[in-house]
């Protein structure tokens, strides 16, 4: 799904650099939305954007997670990406993830707030496996 002209440029930018890392990341809107993630984060969670499109906070935390140790999705008002971003502060996070195949795997994720003249516009999130994938 393209980012329409309705986007905050801030967030137009955003994209441009994602799409041209190889560290996997995606982009948030404000509102928590995910409104894109780059090739390198769609061969982690096993399906590209473009199959995916924009994704609302409930079903991207249900299908992908943040999940705790036990497998239980962490709440999206809980997870320090999101308290550190609410803040306007960059954040740092240790997590479980899921892939689309069911197999999980530990990262670390990183996020940096994307704030323009109108205020907070969304941030980026950028994230490494940090052990091996288990079934």
């Amino acid at each position: 799904m393209e980012l329409s002209s309705h986007r905050p440029i801030e967030l137009i930018l955003a994209r441009n650099l994602l799409s041209s890392l190889s560290t996997p990341a995606f982009l948030a809107s404000g509102p928590g939305e995910i409104i894109f993630y780059n090739e390198a984060a769609g061969g982690i969670l096993g399906q590209r954007f473009e199959e995916t499109g924009k994704l609302s906070p409930q079903e991207w935390t249900n299908t992908f997670g943040p999940f705790d140790e036990d497998g239980e999705p962490i709440p999206l008002e809980q997870q320090p990406l999101t308290i550190a971003l609410r803040a306007n502060r960059p954040g740092h996070a240790v997590y479980r993830i899921r892939s689309l195949s069911r197999s999980e795997r530990k990262i670390e994720a990183s996020a940096l707030p994307i704030v323009g003249i109108d205020g907070f516009q969304g941030a980026m999130v950028f994230f490494w496996p940090v052990d091996e994938v288990t079934e």
